[in-house]
């Protein structure tokens, strides 16, 4: 209310004086002696109200909009174990909590998307409640999270479970090595929540209909053989503690592999990537231990001269509020670096409203944007890609609106291990047929690596030849030869 006075203030050209802005600004300690002081003449026009938006964050009580969940005090609904308790972890569930709030039609369509899905499903009561349940076919968190059966496409031929080719870079089962100085460590398989998108569908979140699948066991002496590897290989000095998600490590867990990696001494930046402040942001109030063990070990880094930092994943401000802000608030102020990696999702954070609003948010609670994903080429979410051309225009909106270490780098993680690679810095595309064409030279000068739009995205003329299977291997020579690569060896999945 003050910041909507302030701009109408301003706007109708009656603030003369900083003592004439509404919101008692003057009245701050350190602003007094600005009271009299004279506002300059405008250079430019106040701004819409709409674009300060993101300084709002929903406060307590929004669960209380399901029925489900219209009796639970803000104590219980803190308690992260009340989230893991109460999450929906299948159809039978989900049909209990939400029967007679949302219509059969959805439900029905709910149950037949979970069967055929290759992610099992896992939401948490704290994301449920961020749904539009008067629409969820085209919410944004239902989209990610939820699937249905109706809006689902085809997969592109060229799409796999795994398609960064993970299990090929590992020399023990759970660690991946793949740029020279870096490496993955997976301790686990579970997450608080299960994305539909998950580009380790190969062995996150148990076996399904669909998918058999091995996973991560929380084992010592697969654990042992990984942090071996990593003392004996010098030039790795980042690992990326991932998973699975480390916030469903306990801390003493935490402090085991944290410690461990600190000891090593060429290992210099450890990120603990986590889905979890996104989908349960009151663990980190409410789980004492776990926080402060993570805040612990981030004090001991620092005091070796070595960052231990949180990697995030927003896709979108729906996700946000008042409990987020909180949480990220207590990590700032706890010294605690907090970045965030986006996945650019169909339907969810693809325009340039949601994506600005999305990096103005996580800037005004003290989270770095840092990267924004291509969607990666894992089957059964071919209705969530979007084409690589739509995806660069959307970074050339965005960028400009904030400060440029607060503005994401949109990148393409190339499927067949070939990297992270800027969108725009492919050799070629071709946007009929949606195939890009990247080289990576620091993983392999040896190989070409193929990125491909979803086909019901292409032009007509592009559509028709993907629907001709003998014209696919033609399409790739084609890119190939285009971006003056047909030497290489291509890969695409």
């Amino acid at each position: 209310m003050i910041r909507h006075l302030q701009s109408e203030a301003i706007a109708k050209g009656k603030s003369q004086t900083v003592s004439d802005l509404p919101g008692r600004i003057s009245d701050q300690p350190d602003l007094r002696d600005l009271a009299d002081v004279n506002i300059p003449e405008f250079v430019k026009e106040p701004v819409d109200e709409t674009t300060l938006e993101h300084r709002d964050f929903e406060e307590d009580g929004f669960w209380r909009r399901i029925p489900a969940f219209a009796e639970i005090d803000r104590a219980t609904f803190m308690d992260p174990a009340f989230q893991n308790r109460h999450s929906v972890n299948g159809a039978s569930k989900f049909r209990a909590l939400f029967e007679g709030f949302v219509q059969e039609s959805f439900l029905q369509d709910v149950e037949k998307g979970l069967r055929e899905a290759p992610m099992n499903v896992r939401i948490t009561p704290y994301l449920l409640s961020r749904i539009d349940w008067q629409d969820p076919y085209h919410d944004p968190v239902r989209i990610q999270f939820l699937p249905v059966a109706s809006t689902r496409l085809p997969d592109h031929p060229h799409l796999s479970l795994d398609s960064l080719h993970e299990q090929k870079d590992s020399p023990t089962p759970g660690l991946v090595h793949r740029y020279p100085d870096k490496a993955l460590f997976l301790p686990l398989d579970v997450c608080p929540v299960y994305c539909r998108f998950c580009t380790r569908s190969y062995a996150v979140g148990g076996s399904t209909d669909t998918v058999e699948k091995g996973g991560y066991k929380p084992q010592l002496e697969r654990w042992k053989a990984a942090f071996a590897y990593l003392a004996a290989r010098p030039e790795i000095e980042d690992v990326v503690v991932s998973g699975g998600d480390a916030y469903m490590l306990s801390a003493s867990r935490l402090r085991e592999i944290l410690t461990v990696l600190l000891a090593i001494p060429h290992i210099r930046r450890i990120r603990i990537a986590s889905k979890g402040p996104a989908v349960m942001p009151m663990k980190i109030l409410t789980d004492t231990a776990w926080t402060e063990t993570l805040c612990e070990l981030v004090e001991q880094g620092r005091k070796q001269c070595k960052e231990i930092c949180l990697h995030t994943h927003f896709n979108c401000t729906q996700e946000i509020s008042s409990i987020s802000r909180d949480a990220m608030n207590l990590l700032f102020q706890r010294g605690v670096v907090v970045r965030n990696q986006s996945v650019l999702i169909r339907g969810v954070n693809d325009s340039h409203e949601a994506m600005a609003k999305l990096i103005k948010q996580l800037s005004w609670m003290n989270v770095q944007p840092y990267y924004v994903y291509q969607h990666d080429m894992v089957k059964g979410v071919e209705e969530l890609r979007t084409r690589l051309k739509d995806s660069i225009e959307l970074e050339r909106q965005v960028r400009g609106i904030t400060a440029g270490f607060n503005t994401p780098t949109f990148v393409t993680d190339v499927p067949g291990g070939g990297g992270k690679r800027d969108l725009h810095s492919f050799e070629y595309y071709d946007e009929i047929t949606g195939v890009s064409v990247y080289r990576s030279p620091a993983v392999d000068k040896e190989k070409a690596y193929l990125y491909f739009d979803p086909i019901d995205g292409l032009p007509e003329e592009g559509r028709e030849q993907w629907a001709d299977r003998n014209q696919h291997s033609t399409i790739i020579a084609r890119a190939l030869n285009a971006a003056g690569l047909n030497k290489l060896s291509a890969v695409s999945v």
